[in-house]
């Protein structure tokens, strides 16, 4: 699961992020100001944040410099109107892996934040490929194979799979699966973890996913 702080005041310029972002795959979150961007960085975990520097609070390079200052070290992608080069140099000297200026192109803007999180993943050591029994999960491509055979899913199973994947043994509620795949402003009541868990057993075998009664779900190894 790969989260991204979105930091825009422009609501129609973020809810056209948040929903591309979110139909490939991530987990977004939206910040529309310095001092709540601030605030979920430091005290929640995100992959990558999406920096605009025209925030109503506080010039984003302030708080670019404010985040590096604090250790913070998760890559950082400028999305600015701003297209002088002094300010391209001071964001990246600043501590920007990225500079994208508006207007921007959603399909460029996807491609630098993949090549980001690649290198992120690649630069820390973390894991490229999730494995739980017979089932691989390549992060980097999405690609998914059972017994050496490839499954094709869209985004949003892949995501509930990788999701059970890093969670493997553990009973995950039907709540837990909402605020980890769909996002906390999801409608606690909808039956949408269920119709997906449906969509997961059907490709990977119906013993797959296993329904703990009363509790949620769990992925069978």
């Amino acid at each position: 699961m790969t989260r991204i702080l979105i930091a825009e005041d422009e609501p129609r310029i973020a809810s056209f992020i948040h929903k591309g972002l979110r139909a490939n795959g991530f987990v977004t979150e939206i910040a529309p100001d310095a001092e709540t961007a601030m605030h979920l960085t430091l005290n929640d975990s995100f992959d990558l944040l999406l920096l605009d520097l025209g925030l109503p609070d506080r010039d984003g390079l302030v708080l670019l410099e404010e985040l590096r200052g604090q250790g913070v070290q998760l890559p950082i992608i400028i999305l600015t109107a701003r297209d002088d080069l002094h300010d391209k140099i001071t964001g990246l000297e600043g501590g920007a892996d990225d500079y994208v200026t508006k207007p921007f192109h959603f399909d460029e803007l996807l491609a630098r934040i993949r090549l980001r999180l690649v290198r992120q993943t690649t630069s820390v050591g973390q894991e490229i490929c999730l494995e739980a029994g017979n089932l691989v999960l390549d992060l980097r491509t999405r690609q998914v194979r059972v017994d050496n055979c490839e499954v094709e899913l869209p985004a949003r199973e892949f995501l509930l799979l990788e999701t059970f994947v890093r969670h493997k043994g553990q009973v995950m509620s039907r709540e837990q699966l909402l605020n980890r795949v769909w996002g906390y402003d999801y409608d606690p009541g909808s039956n949408i973890v269920d119709v997906y868990v449906g969509y997961l057993r059907k490709k990977l075998g119906h013993k797959s996913i296993e329904t703990v009664r009363g509790m949620g779900y769990r992925l069978r190894s």
